[in-house]
């Protein structure tokens, strides 16, 4: 295979091409040119290339001495890798491999999706991440769920009822609704742990860029959603999603850490949001993306590993590699 390498600078150029080869595989809204122009515009750093081939796409950049990967940012559940259905993956990696400058001795694509691409025996694990097939009603859905969330949820909806507080999910579908989507997500991710530890969404910093600038992109071609849930007049949880064909990824789930512990406003949100989901008749696969937590399992048994893999210029340098990781991994002994 030839590859074409150019900077990543320039990836508008080459758009079209990318979503026309991103296409022929199962929806991935964040394999998406939209998503991926987001990301460069906000986290590259200048030495992200293009590569371009007959039958796969990357944005690889250097990773450390000898070591090509492919660019992933914190946002991005995925490396920005496709790939033409049924191709020699190893063979693309190769030639890319020997494509790039420098002599590099490593390539890696990180986190893969098998639905997407699918895994070789020597993959390496990366994640677990759970998903929700939209088939028959809702009611039947529901019905299989665990008898403890299905009996929370309607007691915390009865207590709410109690204290006279109106529940309410709002959907926000328009590009211009966006920025100020963004800017209530912040809001209640200001509030709460994110803040202390620096990691919070806000329209000023290039966090908040993204997702405004990528939700409006989406957006204008009807293919995003930001759900808003409310106690009454008090805003309590918010999820980000981006839709491609008949698949939703949740990307990011906020709420509101001063609603008492008796409440969960988050898992009311997402009952209500599912429910409208399954009833829209145009949706049949719910993706999270995250790392499964315990509260996906209450939602899905569907969970899949994502997974990387890496390519070695040389056999012994794979074994080399895999012999100091081994050795990494085993604790120092003490006398």
């Amino acid at each position: 295979m030839k590859w074409k390498l150019t900077p990543a600078a320039r990836f508008s150029d080459h758009a079209p091409q990318w979503d026309a080869l991103q296409a022929l595989n199962l929806a991935a809204p964040m394999l998406q040119a939209d998503f991926v122009a987001a990301l460069l515009t906000e986290f590259a750093t200048g030495t992200e290339l293009l590569a371009i081939c007959a039958d796969a796409m990357a944005i690889v950049l250097p990773h450390g001495r000898g070591s090509w990967a492919t660019f992933q940012p914190a946002q991005a559940p995925l490396g920005m890798w496709i790939e033409r259905p049924g191709i020699d993956r190893a063979a693309a990696m190769g030639s890319l491999l020997r494509a790039l400058p420098g002599l590099p001795l490593i390539l890696g694509l990180t986190q893969l999706d098998p639905l997407l691409a699918p895994a070789p025996a020597d993959a390496g694990a990366y994640i677990e991440t759970a998903r929700i097939t939209v088939a028959g009603s809702f009611d039947d859905y529901w019905a299989a769920r665990g008898k403890n969330l299905r009996s929370n949820l309607k007691k915390q909806r009865a207590r709410l009822a109690a204290d006279g507080l109106d529940v309410r999910l709002q959907v926000s579908v328009a590009s211009h609704e966006m920025a100020d989507a963004v800017r209530d997500f912040g809001r209640l991710e200001s509030a709460g742990w994110k803040a202390q530890a620096g990691t919070a969404v806000h329209l000023d910093n290039a966090q908040g860029r993204f997702y405004a600038r990528m939700l409006a992109a989406f957006a204008a071609r009807g293919a995003a959603s930001v759900y808003r849930y409310w106690f009454g007049d008090q805003l309590v949880a918010m999820d980000l999603c981006i839709g491609q064909g008949d698949c939703i990824v949740v990307l990011k789930t906020t709420y509101d850490e001063s609603v008492p512990k008796t409440f969960s406003p988050a898992l009311l949100m997402r009952e209500e949001a599912v429910r409208a989901m399954f009833e829209s008749g145009s949706i049949g696969r719910i993706e999270f993306y995250g790392k499964v937590m315990e509260w996906h399992t209450r939602w899905t048994d569907e969970v899949r590993t994502l997974y990387h893999v890496n390519l070695y210029r040389w056999t012994a340098l794979r074994r080399l590699h895999a012999l100091a990781q081994r050795r990494r991994a085993v604790p120092p002994t003490t006398e």
